[in-house]
């Protein structure tokens, strides 16, 4: 799957935080509620807009952001 077809970033819409493409849901968001222990169906159930391959978009983009993150030490 590619997170692509899935999430957008807009800077008019949730200050440009990443959103699911035809929503104002942040991936912020969905990734919360997995997190707080919602489970895929429980999302899909309460926001009608979100499917099980939107919820998956949204824990790819997360995933593929923390891989690019880089943290140097400073000198000290």
């Amino acid at each position: 799957m590619d997170w692509h077809d899935h999430i957008t970033l807009d800077p008019e819409i949730v200050s440009g935080k990443p959103l699911v493409k035809g929503t104002r849901l942040s991936v912020e968001f969905v990734v919360d509620l997995l997190a707080k222990g919602w489970t895929v169906q429980d999302i899909a159930e309460n926001y009608p807009g979100l499917g099980r391959q939107e919820i998956l978009a949204c824990l790819e983009y997360a995933s593929e952001t923390l891989r690019a993150q880089r943290v140097y030490p400073l000198a000290v």
